[in-house]
């Protein structure tokens, strides 16, 4: 099983997530470590060192999620320091670095996330929050085998393509690869 730590220098998008799944998850089991670790990484033996990590990490987030008081809902600190990471770059790239395509890319799903953002509820998050809430939306109907009409798909894609974009170049940021000030 990948460590979820390796997903977050890959693709932090898809990082994010992974762990609202994985806080579900935790919820769904009553915050039962045995049940969330058999589940995570199986009920073998932990004698690879990867797989000894691998279980400390979700015993680490349980507890995190315990000590942050997010039992019942919300997000770890963590996650969402990330997520306003993202939404700094978001506006970085619209106004500082004044990004053509990824304004472009952000117009094509602005009324996507308008939409997405009067069925959810989610007038008051901004559209990162409101992108990364659909994308993690439809994981779950996946995950769930419900079906998903050629229309939602349509306006998913939109959504996905600007996280995908916004991903790209948090990792490239992070990287330290480009400096948003001096380009």
């Amino acid at each position: 099983m990948l460590h979820p730590e390796i997903k977050k220098e890959e693709n932090i998008a898809e990082y994010i997530i992974l762990m609202y799944q994985i806080e579900e998850i935790v919820r769904l089991f009553s915050f039962d470590e045995a049940a969330v670790l058999s589940l995570l990484t199986g009920d073998g033996p932990s004698e690879n060192q990867k797989m000894t990590d691998l279980r400390e990490f979700y015993r680490t987030f349980i507890q995190d999620m315990r000590d942050q008081g997010i039992e019942k809902v919300g997000h770890l600190e963590e996650l969402k320091e990330i997520v306003i990471e993202l939404i700094y770059l978001h506006n970085t790239l619209l106004t500082l670095v004044n990004d053509d395509k990824y304004k472009s890319i952000c117009l094509e799903a602005n009324e996507d996330i308008q939409a997405f953002k009067i069925k959810s509820k989610l007038e008051k998050n901004h559209e990162v929050e409101v992108v990364l809430h659909a994308m993690f939306m439809k994981m779950q109907l996946k995950l769930r085998k419900q079906e998903i009409t050629a229309e939602t798909e349509s306006s998913m894609d939109r959504m996905r393509v600007q996280l995908a974009y916004l991903s790209r170049e948090y990792k490239r940021m992070k990287s330290g690869e480009w400096n948003y000030i001096q380009n």
